[in-house]
């Protein structure tokens, strides 16, 4: 018993202490959704919390990556800056353009926004125009599929048909390469997998908890998700210090879970 207690406070120690060196810990790329106070869900941050933690991030001298910089880690052709973190938005909400984008600008920070193409122009999502003048201005943006059902669902036209099309869609409208895909709800499979790396995408990010390296299979990358509520603060910092103990947590949550005889222990790991 003692020495798995030295075992755990050297691992928390460790994560604790290196959690700003991505060479050690690996690169937090975070995950939102909504940014606004119309909507009170957990994907829905308000803007003054996410001006907050976007300050905490600037103060502390943390540096947004963009979607070069990354490929440049992940394929080992170059170093980050000190205390990188990328930033990503799902599903392209109209507030991304309204809210979150003036307050990253405020800090000098960019991202990447996943985009669904049959929501896009519709009442609560992005107009291509607004795309296209963030892009202009240094955001990035990615592939959400064309209509945000699990890939898992399609046969294989129909899931060729999700990934290719909203590839080119979003590099017809911005005029930039499309290589970075968020999967709806996290799903994907070994065909999904292949097929992702062969409409030419270079990285596949799910909903897993946990911080990526570039030995990581690069159509199976984590990302820390980040949520409204009480705390919201507290637990964004918590988060991102800690996102390799939180991975450490959810993987071994999720493991226990799957296999009956230890189902009863899954309850009693955390997923902070």
């Amino acid at each position: 018993m003692f020495t798995l207690c030295v075992l755990v406070v050297g691992m928390f120690a460790f994560w604790f202490l290196c959690s700003t060196n991505y060479r050690l810990t690996g690169v937090p790329v975070l995950n939102y959704h909504q940014v606004n106070d119309k909507f009170k869900t957990v994907l829905t941050m308000t803007p003054k919390n996410f001006d907050a933690q976007m300050k905490y991030l600037h103060d502390h001298d943390y540096h947004s990556i963009t979607q070069a910089e990354f490929n440049a880690y992940m394929s080992g052709e170059g170093d980050l800056p000190d205390r990188p973190v990328m930033i990503t938005f799902d599903d392209g909400y109209v507030d991304n353009y309204e809210h979150a984008y003036p307050i990253m600008k405020k800090y000098g920070y960019r991202g990447t926004i996943f985009l669904i193409m049959n929501l896009m122009n519709k009442p609560g999502y992005l107009t291509w125009d607004m795309v296209k003048k963030m892009s202009d201005d240094g955001m990035e943006f990615g592939s959400h599929t064309l209509s945000h059902k699990p890939l898992t669902s399609f046969d294989e036209a129909g899931l060729r048909h999700e990934l290719r099309d909203s590839k080119t869609y979003i590099e017809k409208k911005t005029g930039k390469p499309c290589t970075f895909i968020a999967f709806p709800e996290g799903k994907f499979n070994d065909q999904v997998m292949e097929e992702t790396k062969a409409a030419g995408y270079k990285y596949a990010f799910t909903v897993e908890t946990g911080r990526d390296f570039p030995w990581d299979d690069h159509y199976d990358l984590d990302r820390v998700a980040m949520f409204e509520g009480p705390i919201s603060f507290e637990h964004f910092r918590f988060r991102l210090t800690f996102s390799a103990f939180s991975a450490f947590l959810w993987k071994t949550h999720k493991y226990l879970e799957n296999i009956e005889m230890t189902k009863v222990l899954a309850k009693h790991i955390p997923q902070p």
